[in-house]
């Protein structure tokens, strides 16, 4: 007991040091973790076993509906063909491609054990690719595509996985029961999706309690994903469309309060969570490589090019070839735009992808904990007496490629997009910004007026409250005034020297609430009160990239 106890302990301090060394060297945390991983695989003690089921069933819904909820459902939606083209058609396209080259090479693996590897290894994990492209500066639009990928490919990919393994155990295949099916996943993963995120705004308007607003924010995944799984529709498409859903409603239902911690909460679930999964990527390489020595060097060798060439060849020219379809299928195709850049909607969404966004999005398509989980999901016999043909080599294929992709373009990815030049408008994001400060400042001071005129607010009231917002208004047009003068240039000296003076002011009132508690003059419980305060207000001091 105080063993395991000590096992998790130790695990935990790994995610904590890696991301703190991760921040300060610049590397993505899942890379260094997934290398930490291998180190301590090869090291005497103890190991942790992947088990699919334990990661599709408990780690893998909240890591689906936290993404979830920080994405955005306007952005995906008009980008809804692109996000298709690759979440659905990609993958599909992956794992019979993959499939069928690997049964023709490889002849000691049977098509559909060789689809069902196809299907593993086809969805791309975003989590490194977007740690690195966000500290790179990658622009929002590429950053929307690649999450909507991320959301949605999952669904698609274990559908045909299950199909494929079906087959391959001993069921038959028909074409039409693969296609039904596939549309059944999809019906019914969608359909609890929005069942639960109607449930979850209906819980709202009854509690309104943080903490209870909280436990049914823990709880909403994994209830969508047991009942998407239920009713034989897809648990990961459900626990997606619940998040975007409720992500998208959230600022309107929840209050203040709520929405702040339940935003920490889940960035402590998620940090914990994806550092456990990516420690435990790296420590599964003594069982990968167990079940290898009944293959020959040629076999091994083939079956290892066959799957990594597969999967990196595919993409970019599917990504190519995406281009040069009829004009009326790929409107929105190369609508790779979001609001927060501030461009022109309607010609951004007419263009087609550049040939620096199809390098970039080619080497975002890092895989992870599903093609993982889903390579040692392959049962080990087909019945009593007979052993799955070939699964040690498929499992070894796709942990390759997680190491290749992972590594490879983990590390890689953030000086591919400096060579590139792909970075944020950061000036049209703070320009629009500032825009809908100012904008929502004045509709404050517009019903401030209609509470003294219509209300009877006393004018005494009033004037502290309207002397702050048009303080605050007056900041926002005069940072408005410096980017729309000096666009392209740093950021103002005396914006820096303010926002690094407010900080200081900050601490030292933590400084004096703290020495008053020492002395007995203040409780403890009002010292958590002004505390609580300073927090909210330290919150809204520019971090960095913002303005």
């Amino acid at each position: 007991m105080l063993g395991g106890i000590g096992f998790v302990l130790a695990m935990v301090a790994m995610v904590v040091t890696v991301g703190t060394v991760s921040h300060r060297i610049g590397l993505p945390s899942p890379v260094l973790l997934t290398v930490l991983g291998l180190v301590y695989a090869v090291l005497p003690g103890p190991n942790l076993r992947l088990d699919p089921e334990v990661v599709l069933d408990v780690v893998l819904p909240p890591l689906l509906y936290h993404a979830a909820l920080g994405s955005s459902l306007l952005a995906i939606r008009s980008r809804l063909r692109s996000v298709v083209s690759l979440s659905v058609l990609l993958v599909l396209a992956t794992a019979l491609t993959v499939g069928g080259l690997l049964s023709w090479l490889v002849p000691i693996v049977p098509l559909a054990a060789a689809v069902a590897l196809g299907a593993a290894v086809a969805p791309p994990d975003p989590v490194a690719a977007l740690a690195v492209g966000r500290r790179a500066g990658l622009p929002a639009r590429l950053s929307t595509l690649i999450e909507g990928e991320g959301l949605l490919n999952d669904a698609t990919a274990l559908t045909t996985y299950h199909v494929a393994v079906a087959v391959a155990v001993g069921g038959g295949f028909s074409f039409g029961g693969a296609v039904g099916e596939l549309i059944l996943a999809t019906v019914g993963g969608l359909f609890v999706g929005a069942a639960v995120a109607l449930l979850v705004r209906l819980s709202r308007r009854v509690l309104t309690d943080p903490l209870s607003v909280n436990a049914v924010s823990l709880a909403t995944p994994f209830v969508a994903y047991t009942v998407g799984e239920a009713i034989h529709g897809s648990g990961v498409l459900a626990v997606v469309i619940a998040g975007l859903i409720v992500g998208h409603q959230n600022p309107r239902l929840q209050t203040g309060a709520s929405r702040l911690q339940t935003a920490a909460v889940w960035e402590l679930v998620n940090f914990l969570l994806e550092g456990f999964v990516f420690l435990l990527i790296g420590q599964q390489l003594p069982e990968v490589i167990a079940g290898l020595g009944r293959y020959s060097t040629a076999t091994i060798v083939t079956a290892a090019v066959v799957t990594v060439g597969g999967v990196l060849g595919l993409r970019p020219l599917w990504l190519l070839g995406t281009q040069h379809v009829p004009r009326w299928l790929h409107a929105r195709l190369g609508s790779l735009n979001d609001n927060t850049d501030g461009e022109d909607e309607s010609r951004d969404a007419e263009r087609p992808l550049s040939g620096r966004e199809i390098i970039a999005l080619s080497w975002s398509g890092t895989r992870g904990v599903i093609t993982l989980a889903a390579a040692f999901a392959i049962p080990l016999t087909i019945d009593s007496q007979q052993a799955f043909p070939a699964r040690d080599l498929l499992l070894f294929s796709a942990y390759l490629l997680v190491l290749v992709t992972l590594l490879g373009q983990g590390v890689t990815f953030g000086p591919l997009l400096r060579r590139l030049g792909l970075r944020a408008n950061m000036y049209d994001q703070a320009r629009l910004r500032n825009q809908a400060r100012t904008a929502a400042v004045d509709a404050a001071l517009v019903r401030l007026e209609q509470l003294v005129n219509e209300d009877g607010l006393p004018e005494q009231v009033a004037t502290g409250i309207r002397r702050n917002l048009l303080a605050r208004q007056q900041r926002y047009r005069t940072r408005l005034a410096f980017l729309d003068d000096a666009p392209g240039a740093p950021r103002s000296a005396d914006y820096e020297t303010a926002a690094r003076a407010r900080r200081d002011i900050i601490d030292a009132q933590h400084e004096e609430l703290l020495r008053w508690r020492d002395a007995a003059r203040l409780p403890d419980t009002s010292l958590r009160i002004l505390q609580r305060e300073l927090d909210h207000e330290e919150r809204t001091l520019p971090i960095p990239g913002d303005r």
